[in-house]
C-alpha cells in the first residue's frame, strides 16, 4: 500500500514523510487508522483530569456528532476546515450551544491525544469563530420570518437553480424543495415520508419519523418533538406526491423522496449535490439556509391567516412562544391595526374585511 500527497516546498515534503516515518515506527498505522477508532480506543486517555459529570454530555457530542461528521475520516487527514464545516453543519442543524460546545471540546481532547502521541504535529480541532456564527443563528431564530422566501414565484426559481446545478439535473432536487417549503418541514422529515403517510384523500400527510445521522449512517427515528403531527398537503404540492406515490407502486414503506440513486436525505446531501451556497449566492439570496425552508413555509401560513394553535400543530412546536415568532405583523397590518384603533376610539363600529369589501363592492 502507499500514499501521496503534494507539498508547496521539498522540506515540507520531506517533514510530511519524517512524521509518517515516526508513526509508523511506533506501530501506529496513520492512514488506516479512522477517527472513530482511534477515539474510541482512547477516549479515557482523552477525557483524564475531567469532573465525572462532564464524562456524559463529552461522550455524548463524540456520539452523536463526531463519530456521524468525522469518524470515518483518518486522524492525520482531518484539517481545520472539516472541523470548521462540521461546526457550521451542527449550527445549521439546530443544535443547542452546549451541544456544540461540548462535541467540539470532546473531538479537541481526541485530537490532541492525538499529537500527544506523535501521530499529528498540531490540533486542527481547535478552531475559532463559532461562537460568532451560532449568534447569528440565534438571531435568526429570535426572528425566523426575515428566513423566509418572498413569494412562490421565488421558490420555483429556488428549485430549478438547484435542479440545474445538480449532476445529472435530477428534478428530484426540487421536489424536496417545494415539498419542504409547502409543508414547513424538516428536511429529514421529508427525508421519512412513506408512501402510506399519505392520506391522498383528503391530501394530508402524518408526519411519524425523521432522517438522521448516526453512528454507522444514516438511520430512521421518531419526530423531533417525540409525536406524529398531521400536515395538509396543498393543491400546489399534489402534483408531485401524487407521482411519487405512482412510482412508490403497492409498496406502503417506500420512500416518497431520495436521492438518485435511491439513497435517504439529508441536509447535508442536498447541500452538497446542489450545491446550495452557491446556488443562492448566485439568486441574491446569500442569508438563505436550507433550513429556511420550514420557516418559509410557517411565514407563509401565518400571513395566509392560519390560527395560532393550528400553526402550532402543524409546525410541532412544543411551546405557542416559538409559534409566535412567525406572527410578527408586516407594515399592512400594523397601519389597519392603527386604523382600527381611531375607529374604535372615534366610536365607529369596526367593519369584519368581508363585509367591507362586500360594503365597497356595493
Amino acid at each position: 500500500m502507499s500514499l501521496s500527497e503534494s507539498r508547496a516546498t521539498e522540506d515540507e515534503a520531506q517533514g510530511w514523510i519524517d512524521t509518517l516515518t515516526a508513526a509508523a515506527l511506533r506501530g501506529v498505522q496513520p492512514h488506516d487508522q479512522p477517527l472513530r477508532q482511534y477515539g474510541d480506543a482512547n477516549m479515557k486517555l482523552a477525557l483524564r483530569g475531567l469532573e465525572a459529570k462532564t464524562h456524559d454530555p463529552y461522550k455524548a457530542g463524540w456520539r452523536l456528532r463526531v463519530v456521524p461528521s468525522l469518524g470515518h475520516i483518518p486522524v492525520t487527514m482531518i484539517s481545520n476546515g472539516a472541523v470548521d464545516r462540521c461546526v457550521y453543519g451542527w449550527i445549521a442543524d439546530s443544535a443547542g450551544r452546549s451541544s456544540v460546545k461540548n462535541s467540539l471540546a470532546v473531538l479537541v481532547r481526541v485530537m490532541e491525544q492525538a499529537r500527544r502521541d506523535g501521530i499529528i504535529t498540531d490540533n486542527p480541532a481547535r478552531v475559532s469563530g463559532w461562537q460568532y456564527e451560532f449568534k447569528k443563528a440565534e438571531d435568526e431564530l429570535d426572528d425566523p420570518r426575515c428566513l423566509a422566501l418572498r413569494d412562490w414565484d421565488t421558490l420555483e426559481a429556488l428549485a430549478d437553480a438547484l435542479v440545474e446545478r445538480s449532476y445529472g439535473q435530477y428534478a428530484g432536487w426540487g421536489s424536496v424543495v417545494t415539498f419542504t417549503a409547502c409543508t414547513a418541514a424538516r428536511i429529514g422529515e421529508v427525508s421519512g415520508v412513506r408512501a402510506r403517510d399519505i392520506d391522498p384523500v383528503n391530501w394530508i400527510w402524518t408526519v411519524r419519523r425523521q432522517t438522521t445521522p448516526a453512528p454507522g449512517g444514516l438511520i430512521d427515528k421518531g419526530t423531533k418533538g417525540k409525536a406524529a403531527r398531521r400536515v395538509p398537503l396543498i393543491e400546489e404540492v399534489r402534483p408531485l406526491v401524487a407521482q411519487r406515490l405512482l412510482a412508490a407502486g403497492h409498496d406502503p414503506d417506500a420512500r416518497l423522496f431520495t436521492g438518485p440513486r435511491g439513497g435517504r436525505i439529508t441536509t447535508a446531501v442536498l447541500r452538497d449535490a446542489t450545491h446550495w451556497d452557491e446556488v443562492v449566492a448566485d439568486l441574491g439570496y446569500e442569508h438563505l439556509r436550507r433550513h429556511s425552508l420550514r420557516p418559509t413555509g410557517l411565514t407563509w401560513m401565518a400571513d395566509a391567516g392560519v390560527p395560532l394553535h393550528v400553526l402550532r400543530v402543524i409546525a410541532g412546536h412544543g411551546s405557542l412562544r416559538t409559534t409566535q415568532r412567525y406572527l410578527h405583523p408586516d407594515l399592512q397590518a400594523l397601519l389597519a391595526a392603527g386604523t382600527s384603533l381611531s375607529s374604535h376610539l372615534r366610536g365607529a363600529p369596526v367593519l369584519s374585511k368581508p363585509l367591507a369589501a362586500g360594503l365597497q363592492a356595493l
